[in-house]
């Protein structure tokens, strides 16, 4: 998943559609023996949607664009998220980023074996609320991944699933401001006894194209 959202970085540039970016992510899914399963690239406003389905919105200088890819191999799936923005970023973007950032912060250091699921989701909620974007954070903290890309546990507000050791879900908060932009910053990570092990090795920082 990082070559592909790699191989995306690169190809894009202003003019490209939302379609092209995501043709460019599942070829390489493809090279690399992978079989993709979605390529949601959400570009300025249509970001601001999580489950924004990928289209012929034209990328142009000033977008902030999600990137939301996966692929399965040998019987497992993989998800990650990460940011691009062309040219110099929309007003307020960087700014939200941030604290986008600390609330992933947050749940990682909320994540250990015995604590409940709900008390993840609250930790990166409290961050993106104290901020004043409570009503913009949209979904859930996280979900399991394995088989399927989404299964338990699930990362809600009202889970009570107990995290052991082993468990290999997402950790992805995000504040959609609608109109301007989205931003989602998603990890997946194994849970080991001493805390989550990141299984990406890509920057969070926003890729400036």
């Amino acid at each position: 998943a990082d070559q592909a959202m790699q191989a995306g970085w690169a190809a894009m540039k202003p003019g490209m559609t939302e379609l092209d970016v995501a043709e460019v992510i599942r070829a390489r899914f493809s090279a690399l023996g992978a079989s993709p399963l979605f390529n949601i690239v959400g570009a300025g406003g249509n970001g601001a949607m999580p489950h924004h389905h990928t289209g012929e919105t034209v990328l142009r200088s000033g977008d902030a664009v999600v990137m939301d890819i996966g692929a399965g191999m040998d019987g497992l799936s993989s998800d990650i998220t990460r940011m691009a923005v062309l040219g110099t970023p929309p007003e307020g973007y960087l700014e939200v980023h941030a604290i986008v950032e600390s609330a992933v912060q947050a749940a990682m250091a909320a994540t250990r074996p015995g604590v409940r699921a709900k008390d993840v989701d609250a930790a990166a909620r409290g961050v993106i609320a104290e901020a004043g974007y409570g009503p913009n954070f949209l979904h859930r903290t996280g979900h399991g991944l394995g088989i399927e890309v989404h299964e338990p546990p699930y990362l809600t507000s009202v889970s009570e699933t107990v995290l052991a050791p082993g468990m290999v879900f997402s950790i992805e908060p995000g504040i959609y401001l609608p109109g301007r932009f989205g931003i989602r910053l998603e990890e997946i990570v194994i849970l080991r006894e001493d805390g989550p092990e990141i299984l990406s090795a890509l920057p969070r920082d926003p890729k400036m194209i």
